[in-house]
């Protein structure tokens, strides 16, 4: 490999991975610090996150040099994002880009594992993804709770207003659940569809006690997801959390829980049991509302203009 080659690796890998560890926990906080001032803090946690896997293999006193502090200064840092000392953010920092580069690393493994087979099928990584991804659902649908799901579904429909939320992929299985709610509920909102955080937050102000919020998250976790699920918490609506386990950061703010494993042996994770449970959700609402038979027609009827039909237009 050229010099040239490793350039353009780098320029490519480096930018998504410290993404990625700035929209992790400790991240997050690094940000968090960044905007509050000036001053030491703001320095170290400015190099942190523009550099953090660098920092990962610095000694306290080649970080005090990168960041024009010194040892002492760094130890109170760490103190400060509460850590017990240099050694123990630095081990921070590691864990959370360990996260962020987990579906770097499970790719590598498997393939390392079975070996790069060129053919597709009878490849035994597409194999194994296969039936992890059956195995998920059949736990997702072992572990369903029909007196919850009924529960959950009077609840939907006796919000004002349900909103739904996700971001990233997450963000397609929020626009599902919000078209399977829409003929049921009085008023159906999908918090993230285009503008970014900001619109969607806008979107969210409104949010209050007789309303209702579906938040879906998986790994990796979106911030801004737990922080807009944090204040509709705090705006008093009924939460709802659709996530991958209850040590998911949703789970903190959400009045109930709803489970899909998510683990996959290559992608960062797998959303068929998502789907499965918001399905389960949707039919389980349509059974236990009222005039919902009459509500599907009506939807029927409002849509069957613009359905195919291989039968000739009536002249």
């Amino acid at each position: 490999m050229t010099q040239n080659d490793t350039h353009v690796s780098t320029a490519f890998s480096a930018p998504s991975v410290d993404a990625a560890f700035a929209k992790s926990a400790l991240g997050t906080k690094l940000r968090e610090v960044l905007a509050g001032g000036k001053g030491n803090n703001a320095l170290i946690a400015d190099y942190l996150l523009r550099n953090p896997v660098r920092a990962t293999a610095c000694s306290i006193d080649e970080l005090a040099q990168h960041t024009q502090t010194s040892a002492p200064t760094l130890s109170r840092f760490a103190r400060t994002m509460g850590y017990s000392g240099f050694a123990a953010l630095r081990s921070g920092m590691a864990e959370s880009l360990q996260t962020a580069l987990q579906p770097v690393d499970k790719l590598r493994d498997v393939l390392q594992r079975n070996g790069a087979v060129s053919a597709p099928y009878g490849n035994p990584i597409i194999a194994e993804s296969l039936d992890s991804s059956l195995h998920h659902l059949q736990a997702t649908v072992a572990g369903l709770n029909p007196a919850l799901l009924t529960a959950t579904a009077h609840k939907i429909l006796a919000a004002e207003t349900v909103y739904t939320l996700g971001f990233g992929i997450s963000a397609h299985l929020a626009a599902i659940l919000a078209l399977n709610l829409q003929p049921f509920c009085r008023q159906t909102i999908n918090v993230v569809e285009y503008g970014g955080t900001e619109v969607a937050a806008g979107r969210l102000m409104n949010i209050g006690p007789k309303d209702l919020l579906v938040s879906i998250s998986f790994p990796r976790y979106a911030s801004d997801a737990v922080m807009l699920t944090r204040f509709a918490r705090g705006q008093c609506a009924h939460v709802i959390a659709l996530t991958d386990s209850m040590a998911s950061p949703l789970t903190q703010w959400a009045h109930d829980v709803l489970i899909a494993p998510a683990a996959h042996p290559v992608l960062s994770g797998s959303y068929a049991p998502a789907l499965l449970l918001i399905e389960a959700l949707t039919t389980s609402l349509m059974v236990n509302g009222k005039d919902q038979v009459k509500q599907a027609q009506k939807l029927t009827e409002a849509i069957s203009a613009y359905l195919y039909s291989d039968k000739p237009n009536a002249t």
